[in-house]
Parts: structure tokens; sequence; C-alpha cells
């Protein structure tokens, strides 16, 4: 040990690290003690949410690949059952197939490049995709004729605007306006191709009555088009289980039971009730799967500068304003602390890169104790966290193990006191005051 009282730490190989299997996080931090990022991956978490999806969701359950397309993570749905993969590049059909060879592939990318339609109905037989748009439909009826394919053997959605609440709304990129999907529905049905109708209300939606609005336009829609619908496409956007801001009135989202269940009744009560259903969810099945062990690089008040960050792990919680869930995993090589134990301060959290814009939209809650050396479990980041991750400035995590035990925090943040200085963000300076966020990360 060290005259500072830090243990020093001896960089681990990550192959061998990746191999290892632990109980909990904090035993990979206290037994690992590593100084870069280490994800925690639970497939026994992963398996089970995906089979609690599954059980109250009545159509075709194809998992989003874009939320996470690690190996181990299709793997493990693959070897629990999941037979059908949303995808939306040749590098996802690869991924899906490389863990399921006889897995049926969805193409629900409403926009794609000629020769990746090709790619997909001539290599991966892929006979489902997404269209929103009359030139969209001419490219795959190009490469249907040049492979002498059978357009009845296909099914083209069509992918109709919506628009509601939700982290990450789309309708503003993708989807066709009622009157022009009608026309997109006939011009399909003439040319031979079996016709569905798809939405997606966006990722982690705030508004449960979004998919309902999006049901009734679909049943506009079908209506105008008097052509038969093959299935309809209720796409994702079901929500995940984050932290509560408990300085901010908080909209609880209905569990997924319950929402499901008005997902199904606007169904009936809409007209398909007999319609076969698709639905594409990601964020719900795999965000508890994983956690990150981040350690804490430096503390200056209220600031901590952690060893991940918007560019590495973080992004999705940075654009998304999503205040995640921590754990505080005490360094016990600091013999001496500062302050309360027991009392919960919002730290502002800065990451490793040298971009001043690092800095998270939502704080961490953690003992007011947290010191340098410390190290934090971020919990539920297994949607989106590994696929947006970049290499700016030479950071990349990419060491995983496996953890037995779920993620635990002790309410997910909803019953933290209330902080004395209620401001929207939080933030420091050199003496630790708090003051606004900057106006680009909120």
């Amino acid at each position: 040990m060290s005259k500072s009282g830090f243990v020093p730490h001896v960089v681990a190989d990550s192959a061998a690290i990746g191999a290892q299997r632990f109980a909990t996080a904090r035993d990979v931090a206290l037994q690992l003690r590593p100084d870069q990022p280490i994800y925690c991956f639970r497939p026994g978490v992963l398996a089970a949410d995906a089979r609690a999806f599954k059980a109250v969701f009545p159509g075709k359950t194809a998992y989003a690949v874009k939320t996470n397309g690690e190996h181990e993570v299709l793997k493990t749905l693959a070897d629990d059952g999941m037979a059908v993969f949303d995808v939306a590049s040749p590098a996802e059909f690869a991924a899906a197939r490389a863990v399921s060879p006889r897995s049926e592939l969805l193409y629900m990318h409403p926009v794609k490049a000629q020769s990746d339609i090709r790619l997909a109905f001539e290599t991966y037989k892929i006979r489902v995709t997404a269209v929103d748009h009359e030139d969209e439909v001419a490219k795959v009826l190009r490469i249907v004729r040049a492979l002498d394919l059978d357009p009845e053997d296909f099914t083209l959605f069509v992918r109709i605007a919506s628009k509601g609440e939700a982290a990450y709304e789309l309708s503003k990129k993708f989807g066709a306006a009622p009157a022009h999907a009608a026309e997109l529905l006939q011009r399909i049905d003439n040319i031979g191709f079996k016709c569905g109708i798809a939405f997606h209300v966006g990722s982690q939606v705030e508004d449960p009555t979004t998919y309902e609005r999006s049901i009734a336009t679909a049943a506009e829609v079908r209506d105008a088009a008097r052509v038969p619908i093959a299935e309809l496409d209720i796409g994702g956007g079901f929500p995940a289980l984050y932290g509560a801001d408990p300085r901010k009135r908080q909209t609880a989202m209905p569990p997924l039971t319950e929402l499901m269940r008005s997902i199904l009744d606007a169904v009936a009560k809409h007209g398909f009730g007999d319609t076969p259903l698709v639905a594409e969810p990601g964020r719900v099945v795999v965000a508890r799967a994983y956690s990150l062990v981040a350690r804490v690089l430096l503390k200056k008040g209220q600031r901590l500068y952690i060893n991940d960050g918007i560019w590495s792990s973080l992004s999705d919680s940075w654009t998304g304003k999503l205040l995640l869930p921590v754990n505080h995993i005490p360094d016990p090589a600091r013999r001496r602390r500062f302050g309360d134990p027991n009392k919960m301060v919002p730290f502002r959290i800065y990451g490793a890169t040298c971009d001043s814009v690092d800095v998270l939209s939502r704080p961490f809650y953690l003992p007011e104790t947290v010191d340098t050396g410390d190290w934090i479990e971020i919990g539920h980041i297994g949607a989106y966290s590994l696929s947006l991750r970049t290499r700016f400035n030479g950071f990349y995590p990419d060491t995983v193990v496996e953890v037995d035990q779920p993620f635990e925090s002790a309410d997910l943040g909803a019953s933290l006191p209330e902080p004395e200085r209620p401001q929207d963000g939080v933030g420091g300076d050199s003496r630790g005051e708090l003051h606004e966020p900057p106006e680009e990360v909120r």
C-alpha cells in the first residue's frame, strides 16, 4: 500500500477478465480494482425479461438488434428461444444469423441501399421489409424482378408516421402521412406483395396513449386503402425502468402488463383483433441486463469525473435525458472520508474525454462521502450503451464479465431526500457550488 492509503492498481489482462464470473458488481470492483470501465452482463436477467415480454404479447416478437447487438446478447436470446430479429443493416443480418442460422429476419429500416436489399433477399432470404415512400417500393420491386422472385412471397410494411412523448421521437425522420400510406398500400397490393402496416412510437415512450393513437391512425389508413392487411407491426418504444429525480414531479408509466393490455384493447377496438401482430422490443428486453462499473477519477465539490462518459457508454442517458440508477462502491483502501454516508447528494458527472460537452444531462445521486478512487455501479444500461460507443480520445470500454445477481438500487432514486438547492440541473464550480448546466447539455 502506498503512503497515500491507496492500493496501487495493477492492469489485468482483458481476455482473462472477460472469462470471469462474479456474484455481484461490488465483487468485480473490489477483486479486480479496475481503472477501466467494466460491463457486468447478466444473461439470466436478459432471458427473464425477454420471456416476460413474450408472455404478455400474443404476436410475433422480433428483438431489435440495434438496441444491443453484442454476440453474448444475441446468443443468450437465441438459446432461450428468440427466433425473430428486427435488423437494419448487413452487419445486423450477419450477427443475428451467426447465433441463430434459421431465425427469421425482419428488415424494418424504411430507407435502404439497393445493394443491401439485394443482399437481404438473395443471401439471407429475408422476405419482410418496410417502406414509407414509392421510390423505396421501386427499389424492392427492381430487386425482386432481377432475382426472378415471386412478389407474393414478400410482405411489405408501410411505415406510418406517429407522434407522441418519448425520449427519442422518430416521426420527423420516418413514416408516411395517412393518405400517402393508403396510396402506398394500394400500389403494393397491385404489384402482388402482401401488405402490412407498421409504426414506431419512438424509444422509451413516455405517453402510453401514443400506442392507441397510432393504432387508430393505422385503422384510418387500412380503411382508406381497402386492401388485405397481412400483419400490424406496433414497433418498439416499450419503456425500461430508470431512476426518478426527487426534485421533479413524476408521471409514472404503467407496468408492462398494464401497458400491453391497453395496447391490445386498442387493437380490438380499431378492428385489428384478427390481424396477426408484430412487435420490435429492444430497450425493455435488454436494459436491465447490463450495468457498468466506473471509477471516480476526481472529485471537485459536487462534481465527479469518471472514466466513462457520453462518448463511451453513457450517450443514451445524455441524449435521452435519463436519470440512471447508481450504487456507490467505496474503495476500502481510503481510510478517511468526509461528510454523512447517509446523505444522498446530486453530483454532476463529467466524462473521461477532454471534450467540454462530455457532461451528463442528469446527475448521479450518491452518498456525500463518495470520493476519488471509489467505484460507481451504473445500472440498467444494456440498451444503446454498447451500441453507441465511440473511440473518441482513444477511450473505448470493451471488457465484459458475467454477474449473477441483478442490479439493485435502493428504489431507483424514487424517494431520495430533496436536495437543498432544487435547480433543473446540477453543476459545480471549483468550490463545489451548484449552478445551472450549460444549455447544450440539457
